[in-house]
């Protein structure tokens, strides 16, 4: 089941970032067992397991990283691995003995992925930090929003878990990869000032160009062409747009039957401010979801602003089963699809400490180190 089935991998339970990547990986089929201490209070704020999605589709074995038998059972479980990763700041997991020279020794074909926001060295390698501070320091946050107002933050989307989940997980599989081949592990280092840094990658390449300002919707994709902005419509809702190919900016003005703009002054910026005013005032005249009836399926390249609530119930997602049910909570479902190896969610989350017999049995643990590592209350 999923395409990573047969590959085993251990998670040193982390929040955001390194937890988004297990739910990836687990998702995709790879045998995860995720290391949590007792007793979770990272958010200030209790979180039932249930809730706490990105857990999912693996267990979480309760231990006290800073225990003998703690540490012992991190390197037992690193010799059948293929992988192991971990979120904590440089330096802290080589403190107790859990660091790439400890683990690899007990298995040198073993990947060690390490997520951090600003990396292994550098002189904010040890400074704390969030999502918003990583893309602050990658230009990505200075480059988002109207002119006249501070940079919004724009959930923890981009530094979290596309600069750090995603970029982690495809470091590890492209080591995992190589090392099928060469026999050998190494350390996968993924900072999520280098993953967003690397998703600016054409934009950067347009500022080289002159093509691009380094301001604030001053460009054609950052909410300052007419036919790349949101409009609100008559019931406060609102309408995302973005016709950027001539051919898709002119079935948008058929489909809001605008004849007042020549589609072929798409890009004489002096004219998108009236443009903008003209294509606002027609969405005005009509509900979000009126819109939605006469743009969807057309070449518009127009989508209705949907709330977290309302996206489940979309006509394509629904189609689609992008939303699934699992232990009556809906969620989104394993992304990207295979043809074959169809992904899957294995469980929903657990607690820490609940099934960890079981959890360390189907690793390959015989009973006497369970019972060595359960008697001594390493795992709960």
């Amino acid at each position: 089941m999923g395409p990573l089935a047969g590959f085993k991998i251990v998670e040193i339970a982390g929040i955001g970032p390194g937890q988004f990547c297990g739910m990836l990986l687990a998702d995709m089929g790879a045998q995860l067992i995720r290391l949590d201490r007792p007793v979770i209070d990272d958010l200030g704020v209790p979180m039932p397991a249930r809730y706490n999605l990105m857990n999912r589709s693996r267990p979480t074995v309760a231990v006290d990283l800073k225990s003998k038998e703690g540490i012992d059972l991190v390197l037992r479980l690193c010799e059948d691995a293929d992988a192991i990763f971990e979120g904590f700041r440089p330096g802290v997991m080589e403190r107790l003995g859990l660091g790439p020279a400890e683990c690899m020794a007990r298995n040198e074909r073993l990947v060690y992925g390490r997520m951090t926001g600003y990396g292994q060295e550098g002189p904010l390698a040890d400074s704390v930090g969030h999502d918003t501070n990583y893309i602050a320091l990658a230009g990505a946050l200075h480059s988002i929003g109207d002119a006249d107002r501070p940079p919004p933050i724009p959930l923890n989307l981009i530094g979290d878990f596309g600069g750090g989940g995603v970029y982690l997980a495809m470091g590890m599989l492209a080591a995992m990869l190589e090392a099928s081949k060469s026999g050998k592990g190494q350390v996968v280092d993924a900072a999520m000032v280098d993953g967003v840094t690397s998703m600016l990658t054409v934009f950067y390449g347009l500022m080289a160009g002159g093509m691009w300002q380094d301001e604030r919707q001053a460009n054609m994709l950052d909410g300052r062409a007419p036919f790349v902005k949101v409009y609100e419509t008559r019931d406060g809702k609102y309408v995302a747009v973005c016709a950027v190919e001539n051919r898709f900016y002119r079935a948008l003005l058929d489909a809001l039957e605008i004849t007042s703009i020549d589609a072929a002054d798409q890009h004489k910026q002096d004219a998108w401010p009236e443009q903008e005013a003209i294509i606002a005032e027609v969405f005005r005249s009509k509900t979000r979801d009126e819109w939605s009836d006469i743009l969807e399926g057309t070449d518009s390249c127009a989508a209705p602003v949907l709330s977290l609530g309302e996206a489940p119930r979309h006509v394509h997602n629904e189609a689609r089963k992008v939303f699934v049910n699992v232990d009556g909570i809906e969620q989104p479902a394993p992304a990207p699809r295979f043809s074959r190896t169809r992904s899957e969610i294995q469980s929903a989350p657990t607690e820490p400490g609940e099934g960890d017999e079981k959890a360390l049995s189907e690793w390959g643990l015989g009973e006497v180190e369970i019972e060595r590592f359960l008697g001594s209350r390493t795992a709960a």
